[in-house]
């Protein structure tokens, strides 16, 4: 077994790097459509405006909704006795280009559902009616003019006799399950022009791991265990809930992308692979000066901010965001209970300047090309110009939702008041933030 599967990884490292085109420079970012709010933070948005006892949040991922993306989850039935009476419900959505906690619901329920009792779940309809040895992915939720449907990226398997026998997988399509529970099975090509499905996520992300993975083989097996000339390896990221590839909206269209680093203790970036979400077009870009990695990203923004208490937040979703041409790291800090966006930095991947925001403007305007009114500095810990922030205070409901953010200054100090309006304490920001 481990025989066959390094001669199936050979046989996909090859398939992969035969129809990958390398560029020379990366698609720039829809700047107008951001990726800022994390998975693990859009979990607790939505579960924290949940009103149902009956029912749950299920798994979120990326559902492109009139050209906006959100993290999207099923309406699940929560229970033993409410899985089997009940249906999924509806629809949860997230918008992930604000750090505000904009959360909308599309009710509606399906004959076929997430979560519910097998006769009535998605996957059993899927094998019983289906293909089989296919490997059907999650689901993803997906609005169309307001109705709801449930998109399953699939791959299925390529058989190969020589040197031993031996399978890879393959993209197979997507079915899709509309409200009344029929299925229809579209071939790759049907997918990517269904009005449906436009801009969706439809290129199985386990394939597209698994394809770039496999690269690793592209000088042989003997390479892998001997000289480990130009090997790669997934550059393993911070945070908590979500992993490589990422899905973004770039100037040409939906896409994942995957860092991969050198193999071994090496943190660097060695190659960017994008893979069109759409028509699962691989293309890979080399850079050639030498860039600095996820890893070592997340590492620069906890030095940038000392005053920080990195014992209760964490950088998050490291991805790698060109604008005019440039790379950076873009980097979410969060609390360690993902109750919100902190800020955003923009680690220079070849310089390792940073530049760090709050406001959802300041973030767009930063990916569009254009200088925020607001830059703060956390280059230089040491620099106390005045106007610089120092103090990032939150107002915070009940249920751990961030209300509002506001920025106290290093030439301004903090009062906390009593409802008797009597001052309560006095605090120099810049104190404030040591001792934090």
């Amino acid at each position: 077994m481990p025989v066959a599967n390094a001669v199936a990884g050979v046989t996909l490292s090859d398939q992969t790097m035969s129809q990958t085109a390398t560029v020379e420079r990366l698609d720039d970012v829809d700047a107008d459509n951001p990726r800022i709010v994390t998975r693990a933070v859009a979990d607790r948005y939505a579960s924290n405006t949940l009103n149902r006892p009956q029912y749950r949040v299920g798994d979120t991922d990326i559902s492109v909704v009139n050209g906006t993306p959100y993290w999207a989850a099923p309406l699940a039935p929560d229970g033993l006795f409410n899985k089997i009476t009940k249906r999924q419900a509806g629809t949860v959505l997230v918008d992930m280009t604000t750090q505000q906690a904009n959360v909308r619901s599309v009710d509606g329920k399906l004959e076929t559902g997430v979560g519910t009792i097998f006769h009535r779940n998605y996957r059993w309809e899927l094998l019983k009616s289906q293909a089989y040895l296919v490997d059907y992915g999650d689901p993803k939720m997906v609005i169309h003019n307001d109705t709801q449907y449930i998109a399953v990226p699939y791959s299925e398997p390529t058989f190969h006799l020589t040197p031993l026998p031996h399978s890879t997988p393959q993209w197979g399509g997507v079915a899709v399950i509309n409200p009344s529970g029929s299925i229809e099975t579209l071939s790759p090509s049907e997918a990517a022009a269904s009005p449906i499905l436009d801009n969706q996520q439809l290129y199985p992300e386990k394939l597209a791991l698994q394809s770039v993975a496999a690269t690793k083989y592209r000088n042989g097996i003997l390479n892998t265990y001997t000289s480990h000339e130009d090997e790669i390896e997934i550059a393993p990221l911070p945070g908590d809930e979500n992993d490589q590839p990422f899905f973004i909206l770039s100037e040409s269209g939906p896409q994942y992308v995957v860092a991969v680093e050198p193999y071994g203790n090496a943190q660097g970036l060695q190659e960017l692979w994008t893979i069109n979400g759409q028509n699962g077009t691989f293309e890979r870009y080399v850079p050639a000066d030498s860039l600095f990695g996820p890893q070592r990203a997340a590492d620069l923004v906890r030095q940038s901010a000392p005053q920080t208490d990195w014992d209760r937040f964490t950088s998050a979703e490291p991805i790698l965001t060109v604008i005019d041409d440039r790379e950076y790291w873009q980097v979410r800090v969060v609390p360690e209970d993902n109750s919100g966006i902190a800020y955003v930095a923009f680690v220079d991947a070849r310089s390792g300047d940073i530049d760090s925001f709050e406001q959802t403007d300041a973030i767009t305007q930063f990916l569009g090309g254009e200088t925020p009114v607001e830059t703060p500095t956390e280059t230089d810990p040491t620099d106390t110009t005045a106007g610089a922030p120092t103090v990032i205070v939150q107002r915070v409901a009940e249920n751990g939702t961030v209300i509002e953010t506001m920025t106290v200054y290093d030439d301004e100090s903090v009062e906390i008041r009593t409802s008797t309006n009597s001052t309560a304490g006095t605090e120099n920001a810049t104190a404030r933030a040591l001792g934090s």
